[in-house]
């Protein structure tokens, strides 16, 4: 799923964001949803099961630097940016960014060489296909094979291949119109989806978790703010979506692809209360998720199967059909929790990242730790 891009790093960096996580971020995360009172008056939640396994590895890292942004891909590949010291912004020789990468789950790191280490502003971006580098003022680097080799693009707007990785389908940020990468060129669709304001655009082919194809899916609203999608397998012809009106007001419509599902979620105005969700019941229609018993607040995570997972101020917590249910996860309301490309989840948190692994809500987690000489 790709949401609107950026021509410039601030946008772009603050909606990667809301998609990444970290140990220690040098990027500013959006914050926990605060706890409500019907939350707080609720029955406690399940005590959360400890992790199945911590993965700790000391790098020869000094210890002036600050803890590393830590993404992973997959369950096994992963990479981690050392970019500030002691709480200060990068720039001098004496904090120069350090670049590691894993394959084998964070068991073991091995260090890269970063072609930029001396910069005002570092930070990291990966895919399965892609991982990006960017090194203010002096612009992106980005690297096919893993970070052993990289090629620069000079300027403020997100390289070519870094942006086509987010999707084949795409909003041109300029026009809002829906694009269809072409030769390195994010080109307008001849026939536009009959969405007055796109919000949301997904891929729909079988690369990405599950590796089951769907359709291209565009959300968004009406002029009055009224949820409208429409889908097509080509790009070409649209169908517009039939979506029965939500309880209360959204602000911004997500569409979200599982294995084997389609979801709507539609992001309250605040967008810390709980959203209202939709799940694709044909190519067309679309049937209306009560979710009951959830908590006032959370953010969803849809993962197939008719199961979404939420994290609210009560921890981990998963829609089941129609019903809310708390889960053991050891996942709290500090975590950002997003599905990699094989359908592991991976969850960060200033304390660190989790792994799990599993099917829909089954799972098992892995903590990944890594320290500083």
């Amino acid at each position: 799923m790709t949401t609107r891009q950026a021509r410039t790093l601030p946008l772009f960096a603050l909606v990667m964001t809301l998609a990444s996580c970290s140990i220690g971020d040098v990027r500013r995360t959006a914050p926990a949803p605060e706890p409500t009172v019907s939350d707080s008056a609720s029955p406690p939640p399940p005590v959360p099961r400890p992790v199945a396994e911590t993965r700790t590895t000391r790098l020869a890292v000094p210890e002036r630097y600050d803890p590393a942004y830590v993404e992973f891909v997959d369950a096994e590949r992963g990479y981690a940016l050392f970019a500030t010291c002691d709480g200060r912004p990068p720039g001098g020789p004496d904090c120069p960014a350090l670049l590691w990468s894993t394959r084998d789950g964070g068991r073991s790191w091995q260090s890269l060489r970063h072609p930029k280490p001396v910069a005002e502003n570092q930070q990291l971006y990966a895919t399965i296909d892609v991982l990006a580098l960017w090194a203010e003022p002096h612009g992106w680097w980005t690297s096919t094979d893993g970070g052993e080799t990289f090629r620069r693009s000079p300027g403020e707007a997100a390289p070519a291949e870094w942006q086509e990785a987010q999707g084949r389908f795409q909003v041109i940020e300029e026009s809002g119109k829906v694009g269809r990468w072409d030769a390195g060129v994010l080109r307008p669709l001849p026939n536009q989806p009959p969405v007055p304001v796109v919000q949301t655009v997904t891929d729909g082919g079988p690369r990405g978790v599950g590796s089951s194809h769907h359709p291209v899916i565009v959300a968004g609203l009406t002029e009055d703010g009224s949820p409208s999608v429409a889908s097509s397998w080509d790009g070409d012809t649209w169908e517009r979506g039939r979506v029965p009106p939500p309880e209360g007001e959204i602000g911004v419509l997500r569409a979200a692809v599982t294995p084997n599902e389609v979801w709507l979620i539609g992001e309250r105005p605040d967008r810390t209360s709980f959203p209202a969700l939709w799940r694709l019941t044909n190519l067309t229609d679309w049937s209306r998720v009560p979710a009951e018993g959830h908590p006032d607040s959370g953010r969803v995570v849809p993962l197939g199967s008719s199961t979404a997972a939420v994290i609210s101020p009560r921890g981990a917590g998963a829609v089941i059909g129609d019903h809310y249910l708390d889960l053991p996860w050891p996942v709290t309301a500090e975590h950002s929790l997003r599905v990699l490309f094989d359908g592991t989840l991976f969850a960060a948190a200033p304390q660190g990242v989790l792994l799990g692994t599993g099917e829909v809500a089954e799972r098992t987690w892995v903590a990944v730790n890594l320290e500083t000489d």
